[in-house]
C-alpha cells in the first residue's frame, strides 16, 4: 500500500514541484504534444484555482512548479465562470450550475461539491492533467493503454524566494541541461520562454511572485542574472556559465560555484527530496508526518550533499547519484 503524498498543512498556500515521465522513457512528446500539455496546464490550472509559477515540457517528461493558494470561499458566480471557461457553456457541469442559478438562485449543493472537489488539491489536479492529455494523445496517435510510467513525483517546496528561485531556475534550465538550447528563452515549451514572449500573463505573475522587480522588465532581468545568462537587453546579466564538464570538475576540486552554474547539473534533491526549503520548514513538515519515520530519527532537515545550495535542505538524506 503506497503512502499518501506529503502536502502543505492546508492553512496556507503550498508550492509543489511535480514531475512525470513517459512510460519506458520514450521520447513520444513531439512539438504538438508539448503545445497541448501547455494548453491543458493553463486551462486546468485556471479552473482549479492553482497558480502556475513555471513549467517545462520535455520530449519524455515534464516538470511543473505550481502553487495551491490558501483555501477561500468561491461564490456561485465565480464557480460558474470557471466551469464555463474550462468545460464550455454546454458542458454538463456548466449546464447544471447555470440551471441551478437561474431556477433556484444558487448552484445545487451536489453540483457545487463536485466542482469544488476538483479544485485546490494538487493530487486531483495532476490526475486530471495527466488523464486529459493521455486521452488526447491516444486519440490522435491511434494508440491505447498507459502513457505515463508511474505515479507522479512531487516535492513540497517552501513558499519563499530562495527555494522558489532555485526550483524555478532548475526547471527552466531543463532544455539547457539536455543540450537542446543554450538559453531557455529559445525553448518555447518552458514557462520562462512563454513569459518572455509576452503571451502568458499567468507565468509572468508566477515568476514575479518571488522576484523583487516591480515590473516584468525588472523581474526578468533579475531572473536572468540568477540563471547566469547573457541578454540582448542592456543592463541585464552578462555573466557566462561554465559548461557541464567544467562544473563537475570544479565540484570535484572544491571550487567556488554560483547557483546558476550548479543548476546546470541534474540534482536529485530537487526532484526526489520530498520536501525542500529552510531547516525550519523541513523540520516543521517532518513533525506533521512524524509517524511515517522510524523512532530513531530525531529531526527532518537533511543537507543537500555534493552541491552548494546555501540555506536549502531536504527531507530525504540522498547520498547516491546525487548529481549528474
Amino acid at each position: 500500500m503506497r503512502l499518501a503524498r506529503i502536502k502543505g498543512d492546508g492553512g496556507s498556500s503550498a508550492v509543489y514541484h511535480c514531475m512525470s515521465r513517459v512510460v519506458g522513457g520514450e521520447r513520444l512528446l513531439n512539438e504538438a504534444c508539448r503545445e497541448k500539455l501547455s494548453e491543458i496546464l493553463m486551462s486546468l490550472s485556471a479552473f482549479c484555482g492553482l497558480e502556475v509559477i513555471t513549467y517545462c515540457m520535455m520530449p519524455n517528461h515534464f516538470h511543473l512548479l505550481i502553487r495551491v493558494p490558501e483555501a477561500r470561499e468561491v461564490s456561485d458566480a465565480e464557480l460558474l465562470e470557471r466551469a464555463e471557461a474550462f468545460y464550455g457553456k454546454k458542458g454538463v457541469l456548466s449546464t447544471l450550475a447555470r440551471d441551478g442559478i437561474e431556477l433556484r438562485g444558487r448552484i445545487d449543493q451536489p453540483v457545487r461539491e463536485t466542482l469544488l472537489g476538483r479544485m485546490g488539491d494538487v493530487s486531483v489536479f495532476m490526475k486530471e492533467f495527466k488523464q486529459r492529455f493521455s486521452r488526447w494523445f491516444n486519440r490522435h496517435s491511434d494508440r491505447y493503454g498507459t502513457l505515463w510510467a508511474e505515479r507522479f513525483k512531487s516535492v513540497l517546496v517552501e513558499d519563499c524566494p530562495k527555494a522558489l528561485q532555485t526550483v524555478a531556475s532548475y526547471i527552466d534550465l531543463n532544455p539547457v541541461r539536455a543540450g537542446m538550447v543554450e538559453d531557455p528563452k529559445e525553448y518555447r515549451h518552458c514557462g520562462y520562454a512563454a513569459a518572455v514572449a509576452g503571451g502568458n500573463g499567468q507565468v509572468r505573475r508566477g515568476l514575479m511572485s518571488f522576484l523583487n522587480g516591480k515590473s516584468w522588465s525588472e523581474a526578468s532581468a533579475e531572473y536572468r542574472t540568477g540563471l547566469l545568462l547573457r541578454s540582448a537587453e542592456s543592463g541585464h546579466s552578462k555573466k557566462k556559465a561554465l559548461d557541464r564538464k567544467a562544473i563537475l570538475a570544479a565540484l570535484r576540486d572544491g571550487g567556488q560555484l554560483r547557483p546558476g552554474e550548479v543548476l546546470r547539473l541534474r540534482i536529485r534533491h530537487l526532484s526526489d527530496g520530498v520536501v525542500l526549503g529552510s531547516k525550519g520548514f523541513v523540520d516543521e513538515v517532518f513533525e506533521r508526518y512524524r509517524e511515517r519515520f522510524g523512532p530513531n530519527r530525531r529531526s527532518g532537515a537533511r543537507p543537500i550533499r555534493a552541491v552548494p545550495l546555501p540555506g536549502l535542505m531536504s527531507l530525504r538524506d540522498l547520498r547516491v547519484d546525487t548529481v549528474g
